[in-house]
């Protein structure tokens, strides 16, 4: 039908015109964020910039057969490992302009506090990232930043030794052991393969063999996916609630039962992803010398300076209980 000439329409009034804006009053954020070594790792302080621990192990079993009447034969004490790693300083800053801070906002009351709390999460998601990543440790200095070592530094491997599995013997990947004071260097592999139930397996054994438990197996996408193919995988269960339907396609595992134990598997979206990390969670820890906070900055203009700061380091009580796969494909 034909508009009558003279008809008022909305697109020619438009907000120029005074038609108000239909605007939701909500702000609709996507989080990929990531906290699991931060909810599930113990907490302890630190009290200086380098925090050291100590690790023993206990040696292997082995015969022992003495004859009645004999004197003691006595084992040298050997001292327990020192170790340690630096704390690193993490920080969000934001400025916020008066006139921003008063003026009508959808979604918010206050630009300044939905701020503290976006930014709080980022500065989590930021850690969360350097714990699990192939980051080494680093004294710095007065123009370079400390940093600490990375679970996938700590767990070393070299040529296969350690507790570090490669998933192609065609790959060079290697991570040094801890050495003066710093977590090892990671050097990736030049080719990657497919992640195989073996190389999970052999992971899992050389931790197993240390003493370590490895209850749980953090991996991204792509490596989550690869563990939920694997051919021993026979039976697959979940619970349905029940007033959902019962046709229900099962494609992914989250439990892996091995011979060394019941093995958490965890999608995780900050490891690397041609890493699998065997962990066992008992044996990590954060230290903090410094708890995250918020201060405000000097006021040099109009408008709010914010600065949220941590400074934290990662404790590896005993990288034996801990193993990883990689190069994977």
């Amino acid at each position: 039908m034909a508009v009558l000439t003279g008809t008022t329409i909305t697109y020619g009034v438009g907000s120029a015109g005074g038609n108000r804006e239909d605007l939701e009053d909500v702000i609709w954020e996507l989080d990929p964020l990531e906290f699991y070594c931060q909810t599930n790792f113990d907490r302890v302080d630190a009290n200086a910039t380098f925090h050291e621990w100590e690790m023993d192990i206990t040696v292997a079993a082995t015969s022992n057969l003495q004859v009645e009447g004999s004197d003691g034969a006595f084992t040298s004490i050997v001292s327990p490992t020192r170790a340690g790693d630096y704390c690193q300083i993490l920080k969000k800053e934001f400025l916020v302009s008066g006139t921003q801070e008063v003026v009508a906002k959808a979604g918010r009351k206050s630009e300044v506090q939905r701020q503290v709390k976006k930014q709080m999460k980022e500065l989590k998601n930021d850690l969360e990232f350097n714990i699990v990543r192939n980051q080494n440790s680093s004294a710095g200095g007065s123009t370079t930043a400390r940093a600490f070592g990375g679970i996938e530094s700590w767990i070393a491997s070299t040529d296969n030794g350690g507790n570090g599995v490669r998933a192609t013997t065609t790959s060079s990947a290697s991570t040094a052991a801890f050495a003066s004071n710093v977590s090892g260097i990671v050097t990736d592999g030049t080719t990657n393969g497919a992640l195989q139930e073996a190389s999970v397996k052999e992971a899992l054994r050389l931790s197993w063999v240390s003493g370590g438990q490895d209850p749980i197996i953090l991996a991204g996408s792509t490596q989550k996916v690869a563990i939920s193919a694997f051919s021993g995988i026979s039976t697959k269960t979940t619970y349905i609630p029940n007033d959902q339907e019962r046709a229900t396609i099962l494609a992914s595992a989250d439990m892996y039962v091995s011979e060394y134990g019941y093995h958490k598997v965890i999608l995780h979206r900050h490891v690397r992803a041609s890493v699998v990390l065997c962990i066992d969670p008992d044996y990590w820890a954060l230290a903090f010398l410094r708890k995250p906070f918020m201060e405000d900055l000097a006021k040099t203009g109009d408008g709010f300076k914010k600065a949220i700061r941590t400074e934290v380091t990662v404790v590896s009580r005993n990288q034996l209980a801990s193993s990883k796969v990689a190069s994977c494909a």
